[in-house]
């Protein structure tokens, strides 16, 4: 790996920290793979073709994945931020005033962002035992 792609020298940053920068470059590539896949899908005018660069691009973001992946699993932080937002409906934003500022009520969607697996909606069991 070229030390002119890091911003400090790799003695000082350690394994680790090189490791998640090849993997955020990874991610970077991959994402950018599947921007020039779909652009050139999107220009041509023959079928062929564009099947050909449209499973290319779904391959990529295939590998996109993956990188994605390799970085919730080794960062906590990422992976809370992951779990706040991703597969959630509703405004995104929304779910970041709620979520993470403590804003406004619900977000207009789902967030499985409180970790107990509630929808945030509360018991839907009468007072008094009421099953």
């Amino acid at each position: 790996m070229s030390s002119e792609a890091l911003h400090e020298s790799a003695e000082k940053i350690g394994a680790e920290a090189i490791d998640t920068h090849r993997a955020i470059v990874s991610l970077m590539e991959e994402l950018e793979a599947v921007d020039w896949y779909n652009q050139r899908a999107k220009a041509t005018g023959n079928p062929e073709l564009r099947a050909i660069l449209e499973h290319n691009r779904d391959e990529e973001k295939e590998h996109a994945a993956m990188a994605l992946e390799w970085l919730r699993r080794t960062d906590r932080k990422f992976a809370e931020h992951l779990q706040t937002f991703l597969f959630t409906d509703g405004p995104i934003v929304g779910i970041e005033k709620e979520v993470v500022h403590g804003e406004g009520g619900s977000a207009g969607g789902t967030s499985a962002a409180s970790g107990d697996g509630s929808l945030g909606i509360g018991s839907l069991r009468k007072a008094g035992g009421n099953k």
